[in-house]
């Protein structure tokens, strides 16, 4: 292990920090606790100095020696276009490419790259992550990416995988929450999960070999919390590049929506003017060359100022006022991944990532949402808001002359506060059993309002505006930590607490049985996310070119459909969430403008090849069930407005990417043209990046191969009257994509004894990385030993087309689904195995344990697994064994803990998935049985 200075210069350079740069005070203080395994519960700090250097630090302190967890996963409340966070993590990365001494030391392979998975660019969608438990990995997410999985219910992962998320989510993982302070219940939630000894192993021998989960919290805000808190110290201030960001100026002016004092200020009650207005004021009437960021908490709000002063800059004649050159952006949520390094570049280019650099030669004006709070690395020379909850107000003051320019520079911040309603006084005046509920959001938001306001009225005024630095923010902070008055305030300025329901054990038990399709006891996971609230609901919206319709003849059949999108299925990368009232709205736009392009519907067909009976979108529950299939008629009628609300409510909405509507990655109901899809056979995000691809083959004409892909499902898009396939679409995997069940069954071919060798080869190698102790390592490479006994099944070699001469354990398929029946071969190999002389000498718990492992090694067994086709005892007594498997998985995850059973499910699965790769790359390479 290094010692401190060594440990220090370490961190030094995974920072990037040049000759006689150093870092901050606290970085390195962090760093020392992190080399002793003390993980502070929170770290609050205000914002552009470096938090998300926790990455760095937490990979330093790894490579160091120090017995961290091995994943750590940021949290992000907001899917921004760009977030630090990601580019955090693609540094370290090239860094630890370039220092062969580090990947040594972080464990990892020589020709492996430190594992990420990130917001945006390549790494949006891979699975890297799971592949090695036993190898550090970098997870950017958001809280209901990451929350859904960790729940056992994750968004748009297949039942079966579920568990290995939730198991490398809830143990030997570090999770950092950023902008805690911004969803409370989900930071209570995670301490539970790490603090509660409810979901914790049972048993000593069980706790001491499962790995922690940590929660480690990020505040630059410092709402109210009961935990230690890690900040900045009296070095800290000191450190001239921290000093020159604690100083940088920031003069703030409140303005009064519409001030009629004020020559040419806009109106009363038009706040995209007043936004504007002042906004082309800071840039000298588009004379000066800065750039301006302009915030409004409506998207429409900053749509409609980003349309007024792009009117401003053309001039007006009849006054005499020139046109002037500007640039604009707008930067709202509800934007593609796949269009965000478009969006990133963009930014960098208008100068408003920090430390871009860019010379303007003209203003340049960012007109921004809520999305460009938090997360993001935005700076301008002065910024235009309207006023928001005090935490808020926080985030946004922290994206203005975010590196502290010189003396000479002053940041101006002109913050509007919008107009209270008239008959506010009567309605506070008013009893409070009398109140609706919408008047009393009125009153709590007018009186939240009124406090923001009040409490920046309380920072520092030299008569030129209100000081707004960051150093004038910590001490407000502190002086509220004494002055009550001021302290209850702050209280009132910022947003309240959300309330939440409690975890309980019961509650994750149900949402663990994830081979159960149905429970009772199962609710949807989003209070136990973010609180009890009233949020719009959300829609998430994915474009394909090829969907599992047919031109001619019978509707395909649910299961048709359920198992196209399986083998298919939505990925991060092509998904546009947003409020469903948009897409209902959208989506009706642009049936209405298909349809009007057909002329005579007796004979015409729209333009982009559609007609008003094709079905044109599927409607998706987030585990990839089918809600509805719409026909452009059903999409473009609505004929129940609020059912077709809520079809689209929390659903995914796979459309026809001939309905276009897409412009930027965002939606736009004029928008005509074809926008790109991850299966339009183009280029999206480098090959394989989704994991599928979907081609349209003639039946009669034979398939072409190609080594990095292979056949996952077929379905038929087009028959002849008698029911025969023509047409197909193939829907084929790229070759290391495990999505589904029989994924790692249909490969280059290999001998069942080879492949159980190998498994157990690789679930050693793990064991020992891992460090479990010799029974636990014992247990384990038994189970990977016996896992597949049963495909030496005859009705599995023939349903796989196994080759004559052997038992095989991969084949090339194409799989027989009808000849297979059902038969579950985790089930096979369970019956061959229960009498194994090694399995009878283990002790009760370890003898559960190996059984469970061979029986859920698929995601099956959870607690259910199907007894069709098997052959090996009968009917009756089958159903007696898979109730013991049931019963079996109770005890097991009652000695192990919700998350430490799918952690070590996980690790059986990704050992023999590793084995599945090596084999599939001998294929590839030309190697053979």
């Amino acid at each position: 292990m290094m010692n401190a200075l060594e440990a220090k210069s370490l961190l030094r350079s995974a920072l990037g920090l040049g000759l006689g740069e150093t870092p901050f005070p606290w970085q390195e203080k962090l760093l020392e606790r992190m080399l002793g395994r003390d993980i502070p519960e929170l770290i609050d700090i205000p914002t552009g100095l470096g938090k998300t250097s926790v990455i760095a630090i937490w990979l330093v302190a790894r490579a160091c020696g120090a017995r961290l967890p091995r994943r750590l996963v940021y949290v992000v409340d907001r899917r921004a276009v760009v977030d630090q966070a990601t580019d955090e993590a693609l540094k370290l990365r090239a860094f630890v490419d370039r220092a062969p001494n580090v990947k040594e030391a972080l464990g990892l392979r020589k020709d492996q790259s430190l594992p990420i998975s990130t917001l945006r660019g390549q790494y949006v969608d891979n699975r890297e992550w799971l592949e090695d438990p036993a190898a550090p990995a970098i997870i950017v997410g958001t809280v209901d990416m990451v929350g859904s999985r960790l729940l056992f219910e994750g968004y748009g992962v297949s039942r079966k995988m579920r568990p290995y998320h939730a198991g490398l989510l809830g143990v030997d993982t570090l999770v950092v929450l950023d902008e805690a302070h911004l969803v409370p219940p989900f930071e209570h939630l995670l301490r539970t999960v790490a603090t509660d000894p409810a979901f914790h192993p049972r048993e000593d021998f069980s706790a001491r070999v499962i790995p922690p989960f940590k929660l480690l919290s990020l505040s630059a805000t410092g709402r109210t919390h009961n935990a230690e808190v890690f900040g900045l110290t009296d070095e800290d201030v000191k450190h001239p590049v921290l000093k020159k960001r604690l100083n940088g100026k920031k003069s703030l002016a409140i303005e009064p929506l519409g001030d009629k004092h004020k020559r040419d200020v806009p109106p009363q009650g038009k706040l995209e003017d007043a936004l504007a207005y002042h906004a082309w004021e800071l840039t000298g009437s588009g004379n000066r060359a800065v750039r301006v960021i302009v915030y409004s908490d409506s998207r429409e709000v900053a749509q409609k100022a980003k349309e007024a002063v792009e009117k401003l800059a053309k001039g007006d004649k009849k006054v005499g006022t020139p046109a002037v050159a500007i640039d604009t952006e707008l930067f709202v949520g509800g934007r593609r991944v796949f269009e965000r390094e478009q969006a990133k570049r963009r930014l960098t280019a208008l100068g408003f990532i920090a430390g871009s650099n860019v010379n303007l030669t003209c203003p340049v004006f960012l007109f921004s949402t809520s999305a460009g709070e938090v997360g993001v690395d935005l700076d301008a020379d002065h910024m235009v808001c309207d006023l928001v909850a005090w935490e808020r107000m926080v985030q946004r003051l922290g994206r203005v002359n975010r590196r502290g320019e010189p003396e000479s520079h002053v940041a101006s911040v002109v913050v509007i506060p919008k107009s209270e309603p008239e008959n506010i006084e009567e309605l506070r005046a008013k009893s409070s059993d009398k109140l609706t509920d919408k008047e009393r959001a009125i009153i709590d938001d007018v009186k939240r309002m009124r406090a923001a306001r009040s409490v920046l009225e309380t920072l520092p005024n030299d008569g030129g505006g209100y000081n707004a630095s960051p150093r004038a923010l910590l001490n407000l902070k502190m002086r509220a930590s004494t002055d009550e008055d001021l302290r209850r305030t702050v209280d009132d300025a910022t947003s309240p607490e959300p309330l939440r329901p409690e975890l309980t054990l019961p509650l994750v038990e149900a949402w663990a049985m994830t081979s159960l399709e149905k429970h009772p006891g199962r609710p949807a996971i989003q209070p136990w996310l973010r609180g009890w609230i009233e949020d719009s609901p959300q829609t998430r919206v994915v474009w394909r070119t090829h969907l599992p319709v047919r031109r001619e003849g019978e509707m395909p059949r649910k299961q048709e459909i359920e198992a196209f999108f399986e083998a298919a299925p939505p990925r991060t990368s092509e998904i546009l969430e947003t409020e469903t009232f948009r897409v209902v709205k959208w989506i009706a736009t642009r049936a209405e403008s298909v349809c009007k392009q057909q002329g005579d519907q007796e004979t015409a067909r729209a333009e982009p090849g559609l007609c008003e009976q094709d079905v044109v979108a599927f409607a998706l529950d987030p585990d990839g069930r089918l809600r509805k299939s719409l026909t452009l008629a059903e999409v473009k009628s609505r004929e129940d407005k609020k059912e077709f609300d809520r079809l689209l409510a929390g659903a995914t909405l796979v459309i026809d990417a001939r309905l276009g509507g897409l412009k930027d990655g965002l939606l736009d109901d004029k928008e005509a043209d074809l926008p790109r899809a991850a299966d339009d056979g183009q280029a999206w995000l480098g090959e394989g990046a989704v994991g599928f691809r979907v081609r349209s083959v003639d039946a009669s004409m034979k398939v072409t191969t190609d080594r990095n892909w292979r056949e996952r499902f077929r379905f038929a898009s087009e028959l002849t009257e008698d029911g025969e396939s023509i047409r197909w679409l193939l829907v084929e995997k790229w070759r290391h994509d495990a999505a589904t069940e029989e994924d790692r069954s249909s490969a280059s071919p290999q001998l069942l004894d080879e492949h159980l060798s190998w498994t157990e080869d690789r679930a050693r190698r793990q064991a020992n990385a891992l460090g479990l102790d010799d029974a636990l390592a014992d247990v384990f490479t038994l189970a990977a030993r016996l896992h597949d006994e049963g495909k030496r099944a005859a009705r599995w070699q023939r349903a796989f087309n196994a080759p004559d001469g052997g038992v095989y354990a991969k084949t090339e398929g194409p799989i027989n689904y009808r000849l297979l029946d059902g038969y579950r071969h985790e089930l096979g190999s369970l019956l061959r195995v229960e009498d194994d002389e090694r399995i009878k000498k283990l002790s009760d718990e370890h003898r559960d344990l190996v059984l469970h492992l061979i029986a859920a090694h698929h995601g099956f067994a959870r607690p259910v697994i199907g007894t069709s086709g098997c052959e090996d005892e009968p009917p009756s007594l089958l159903e007696e064994k898979a109730a013991e498997i049931a019963r079996r998985f109770a005890r097991v995850q009652a000695c192990w803990g919700p998350w430490g059973l799918a952690w070590l499910e996980a690790l059986l699965r990704a050992a023999d998935q590793e084995a599945s790769r090596e084999n599939d790359a001998r294929g590839i390479n030309g190697g053979g049985v």
